[in-house]
């Protein structure tokens, strides 16, 4: 066993901030627990259990005050920490998993779950449902949602849905109406010209680039992202969705190019809603404190153009345990705390989007002061009842799409391809890379 798996104390790795620092992890093998719980059954034997998540310091310190709190009540328990940026993460964990070296209990998203799950690293957590693991008080859909070909690989750390940030302070100074949930995307359009006639901000930025935007829209046509390890859609479907913004761009609704290029690289804390160069921006609900954080302006939220239906009940993160893990019980035990005790929820609050459970949701709501964060929660909630179903989990190669759409968007952006031509070159690179 690696030497950092014997020590019995609580290792968290700090100051990650930059995603090019190499970490050095302290894991040893999983696979060794001769005198923990893979050897014993006795309940109060020693169990030391890696984990291994990405995010801000302010995450690792929710995440540490969670994991204390698990720990006062299960004094057996050690717990080997590590974390760092979300740059470089899933290749750090491909890194560990070739290795043999895979944490206990490590975070996924769903750019990744089905990577790792096809790689044999995730386990299946079937067996635990009903048992040591009760999602009764999750959104079904949200539990859909961790499922790769039929097998439960990730459990929800909290539920996210696509929301649409605006300016309600500009909005309000120059008598112009909110947008509202349940616009088509023709009227978003003419509202966000409006705006910039009246304002001279441009009211909305372009999200043709937006993976989250084009999502929503496709399923709104009836289809959606995939088919299987397929695209969903077809070349005519992606141009048509270059052409609507194109549309919004020649209307003056979107800022130009350059500025738009720029809201698709920045961080949360840039986007252009709180830099002052668009009315709108395309995020998850629960990023409106955060923007908020950024502004003097008042912000509102409301569901992206369309059906409400269209969007879904997502994870916004997963928790998972290793396959090779001999800690499992353990590692399950944990992750069933985490998101079904209230001190536990109380404590990470919606770092990692709301509460998974309802019923903890909605007593942690009561709680919470800041009427962002409460707004956020609410239209959430609001929209569970419309939620669709909850898609395929993305299949490997998710990334590659992701990319693909940035760049063709921003090629018919700058004018340096038609949108047909655009979806063609989109098609041609991402499906060979699906699967």
């Amino acid at each position: 066993m690696h030497p950092g798996l014997r020590t019995h104390r609580r290792r968290l790795l700090r100051g990650f901030a930059a995603a090019a620092i190499a970490i050095p992890l302290v894991f040893g093998a999983a696979a060794c627990g001769d005198e923990e719980e893979g050897g014993s059954t006795d309940p109060n034997a020693p169990v030391r259990l890696s984990v291994f998540y990405w995010g801000s310091e302010a995450r690792a310190k929710l995440t540490e005050d969670a994991l204390n709190a698990y720990k006062a009540k299960h004094s057996n328990v050690e717990f080997e920490v590590t974390w760092q940026a979300n740059q470089g993460y899933a290749d750090k964990l491909a890194t560990l998993a070739a290795g043999g070296d895979v944490p206990d209990l490590f975070a996924l998203d769903d750019n990744m779950l089905a990577d790792f799950a096809t790689r044999n690293v995730t386990a299946d957590l079937t067996e635990f449902k009903g048992g040591k693991l009760d999602v009764s008080k999750f959104p079904p859909s949200l539990v859909e949602y961790g499922t790769v070909d039929g097998k439960l690989m990730g459990i929800a750390a909290g539920e996210n849905t696509q929301g649409l940030v605006y300016n309600k302070t500009l909005l309000t100074k120059n008598g112009l109406p909110e947008p509202t949930t349940g616009q088509t995307w023709e009227q978003h359009i003419d509202w966000a010209a409006q705006v910039a006639q009246k304002t001279k901000i441009p009211g909305t930025q372009d999200p043709s680039a937006d993976y989250k935007a084009f999502w929503v829209w496709i399923r709104q046509q009836g289809k959606d992202l995939y088919n299987g390890k397929q695209l969903g859609f077809t070349e005519a479907d992606l141009a048509a969705w270059f052409a609507l913004w194109k549309g919004a761009r020649d209307k003056g609704a979107t800022p130009t190019p350059d500025v738009i290029h720029e809201g698709n690289v920045t961080d949360i804390s840039k986007q252009l809603v709180v830099t002052g160069k668009a009315g709108t921006s395309w995020v998850w609900a629960n990023q409106m404190p955060e923007l908020k954080k950024n502004t003097k302006d008042e912000l509102g939220v409301v569901a992206y153009p369309g059906d409400p239906s269209g969007q879904w009940a997502r994870a916004a993160m997963y928790w998972s345990v290793a396959r090779s893990s001999d800690k499992k019980d353990t590692a399950v035990d944990v992750i069933n705390f985490l998101l079904n005790d209230q001190e536990a929820v109380n404590i990470l609050g919606t770092d990692r989007g709301l509460p998974s459970n309802l019923d903890l949701r909605t007593a942690f709501a009561d709680t919470v002061t800041d009427a962002n964060m409460k707004l956020s929660i609410q239209v959430e909630n609001d929209l569970a009842a419309k939620f669709g179903k909850a898609p395929q989990v993305p299949p490997k190669g998710h990334s590659t799409f992701r990319s693909e759409l940035i760049k063709a968007a921003e090629n018919v952006q700058f004018g340096r391809a038609t949108p047909e031509k655009a979806a063609a070159d989109l098609f041609a690179v991402v499906q060979p890379k699906l699967g």
